[in-house]
């Protein structure tokens, strides 16, 4: 059975392409990070998958069901969640109340007994991304680094099975992004969080900081005015022609130091 694969994802804004028929497939086993040049069509391919935006042509199957024309919340609930660039929280809500809403949703009142006490687990989010010393806090307290491990906290709570990630290093010092970064890798190892089995969440993640997500991904896809240019491991993808191409002007220079430190 197929556990991720999109085919043919087209969408236009007016006369704009930002995705280009883009078909590729994902493991369970898998964390995958999406990247290219500003503009190449990363963010509109995810709010594709989420069910924010309506593709004009493709599928997109999971878990072997076709859910292209399902609506948000069903794609959350069939075990799909994810952050995006711009952080909307519930600004006078306390911090662990932001985790707790999602934790409301069907999904995750099926995860289990223990979710029953949905504030344990709202904290245990919050703990897994480093911010429950703040979780009385009202979110409107929080740093533009703090909003994204909040995105993450509320994206993993409801467990999936595919997380989507958004560049959720931005905004992050150095220490604060390699902590993330590696708290991604252990959640998808299945490392502690909740009740989360041996077998974590399949990751596609777009980031900008390189050094960071090369270090924890198994294969890069590139994308390049809203057509996939390069799909293999880092140290293959860095050495494309294509890559280098869209990259150039400096941002080549970086994706190749960045591989070569993670190596």
């Amino acid at each position: 059975m197929t556990f991720f694969a999109i085919d043919n994802l087209t969408k236009r804004f007016g006369g704009l392409t930002a995705v280009n028929g883009v078909g590729f497939e994902l493991r369970r086993d898998q964390i995958v990070g999406l990247i290219g040049p500003n503009g190449a069509g990363k963010t509109t391919l995810l709010r594709l998958i989420t069910k924010i935006l309506k593709p004009d042509t493709g599928k997109i199957v999971f878990n072997g069901e076709d859910i292209t024309g399902l609506r948000p919340w069903d794609v959350v609930n069939r075990g799909i969640s994810g952050t995006f660039q711009n952080t909307r929280p519930f600004r006078h809500l306390p911090i662990i109340a932001n985790v707790m809403v999602p934790l409301c949703s069907p999904r995750a009142k099926s995860r289990g007994e223990w979710v029953k006490k949905i504030e344990n687990k709202a904290l245990d989010a919050l703990e897994f991304v480093g911010i429950s010393d703040m979780a009385l806090e009202p979110a409107s307290a929080l740093s533009q680094g703090d909003l994204k491990r909040l995105e993450v906290a509320r994206a993993i709570a409801t467990e999936p099975e595919l997380l989507l990630l958004d560049e959720p290093l931005g905004g992050l010092n150095p220490a604060e992004s390699e902590l993330l970064a590696k708290s991604i890798r252990r959640l998808h190892k299945g490392g502690r969080f909740g009740r989360l089995h041996s077998e974590g969440p399949a990751v596609l993640m777009i980031e900008h900081k390189l050094k960071e997500l090369m270090s924890i991904v198994d294969r890069v896809i590139v994308v390049d005015y809203g057509e996939i240019i390069a799909d293999g491991t880092p140290a293959e993808v860095v050495k494309n022609p294509k890559v280098v191409e869209a990259y150039l002007g400096g941002g080549h220079a970086a994706l190749a130091g960045d591989a070569h430190a993670a190596a």
